[in-house]
């Protein structure tokens, strides 16, 4: 193949990625400029390709340069937040890896991958400030900010109630506290209840799910910034600082990168943090309470959950259990359920049939007690008159699921990887339009992660909410 062909190849490549690409040779000449980089940028590509870098970002500091960097110095920076000015002066937040290509000793190229997270840094942003803000200690008593408690927690199963008794006697105490249920059975609920029913009722309550934040902003978001850290970075409040004196909830705490562990771990042992960048050490008071969706020994033993972690944080353990293994409390949660939306709907349904009790115990709930409110809250919202809700009220998710593909449709004379595409595709649009579209709870469903349906849904063409 000659040396074109490759490098048509290489550039059809570059225009399928989803991140900004940038290439420079040796003399720091453009080679290649992908369209998302140029979006992102807010450049014309030929003012970029075939031009030098210097040429090209004048405002760039050479000292300042991952490219620069990586073609001078053979340096590689990996997964770099940067913030920083496009050409018409809108700042844009990036997270970029820059590599040099060494051939025989030699560094020949430099390349940088990079991704836009500016709307996700903006986000972030407010949700601190927001957050700094709506401190409990600067509430008034007459909020309308709903806050949690013991009596807003329902269920007589034994399993259950031991779960509660737990996290009853945890409010008592300062100790840190590892939740474990999947999602949807209340782990959120039984934490704010710990804060709301103990000594630290009138500080903060902070909560931050650790999957939802790309791995280079959660750092700055819990630990804080300093000014001078990265490119753009500003003097800033972590979630530690504004917690401070009260309780900072860690949902999906296995979601957080492995090295970033190890840095929660410190400050779980020494009591202080260090803002990003920062060389003060601030001492901190926060008590921490952690959630997993999955077992915490599957996964310490995948990798997602250090071990050391999990002991310092195991402090008070609490296995909230799954609504199908608490059926008996069916009756209960649809009936608080059922009050609740009836006020919220101006509705007068007054009771639920044996029936409806009955359809609604014979169902395992993959979405937990969330999925049953949501299945209450359905009906309630498309009943008329009713002063009964009758099991032909309530939709459950499989009633109006499409029947099945069997398998004697399978036709031999057709490839069996197109076959088995044909059957995910279907069971991801069946699963999305029993959900109404929310991609969140289809995943549950489906018990796969949210990012890798995402993925599924692109390939398959396939649109969500």
């Amino acid at each position: 193949m000659k040396k074109e062909h490759y490098e048509k190849i290489i550039e059809e490549l570059i225009k399928l990625i989803d991140e900004g690409v940038y290439i420079v040779d040796k003399q720091c000449i453009g080679r290649f400029y992908n369209d998302i980089m140029a979006s992102m940028e807010k450049v014309n590509m030929d003012d970029v390709l075939g031009k030098r870098y210097q040429d090209a970002f004048p405002d760039v500091r050479t000292n300042d340069s991952t490219m620069m960097k990586a073609l001078f110095n053979g340096e590689a920076t990996v997964k770099q937040q940067q913030s920083y000015k496009n050409f018409y002066g809108k700042e844009v937040t990036t997270v970029n890896s820059t590599v040099p290509v060494i051939i025989d000793g030699e560094t020949v190229a430099a390349i940088e991958v990079a991704k836009d997270i500016t709307d996700i840094r903006r986000m972030s942003d407010t949700l601190l400030e927001l957050q700094k803000s709506d401190k409990s200690s600067a509430r008034p008593k007459n909020s309308a900010i709903k806050r949690y408690t013991f009596d807003d927690i329902y269920g007589k199963n034994g399993e259950f109630e031991v779960a509660l008794h737990r996290a009853k006697k945890a409010a008592e105490n300062d100790a840190a506290v590892f939740i474990y249920g999947e999602t949807g059975t209340g782990k959120e609920l039984f934490a704010q209840s710990i804060h709301t029913c103990g000594k630290r009722k009138d500080k903060p309550f902070l909560a931050q799910n650790c999957a939802a934040i790309p791995e280079s902003l959660l750092e700055g978001i819990l630990f804080g910034t300093a000014k001078g850290s990265f490119t753009g970075a500003v003097d800033r409040e972590g979630m530690f600082e504004q917690a401070n004196g009260g309780t900072l909830l860690l949902d999906e705490i296995s979601a957080m990168p492995y090295d970033l562990q190890s840095k929660l771990l410190r400050v779980l042992q020494e009591d202080y943090i260090r803002r990003v960048g920062g060389m003060k050490d601030i001492p901190i008071n926060v008590r921490i309470i952690a959630t997993v969706n999955e077992p915490p020994e599957e996964l310490i033993a995948r990798g997602s959950l250090r071990k050391d972690l999990f002991y310092r944080l195991n402090v008070v353990n609490i296995k909230i259990p799954a609504l199908r293994e608490r059926l008996d409390d069916i009756p209960i949660l649809a009936e608080k359920f059922l009050e609740k939306y009836n006020k919220r709907f101006g509705k007068e349904i007054w009771m639920m049939s044996d029936g409806a009790v009955k359809k609604l115990s014979h169902y395992d709930y993959p979405g937990n007690v969330r999925e049953l409110e949501n299945i209450i809250e359905q009906a309630v919202s498309m009943a008329e008159n009713e002063h009964v809700l009758t099991e032909k009220i309530l939709a459950m998710p499989g009633s109006f699921r499409k029947s099945k593909v069997p398998m004697a449709e399978y036709e031999k004379n057709i490839p069996l990887d197109k076959y088995i595409n044909e059957i995910e595709a279907k069971i991801i649009r069946d699963t999305l339009m029993d959900t109404g579209g929310n991609i969140s709870r289809a995943a549950e469903h489906m018990q796969i992660k949210r990012q890798t349906l995402q993925h599924k849904m692109r390939k398959y063409n396939i649109m969500g909410r």
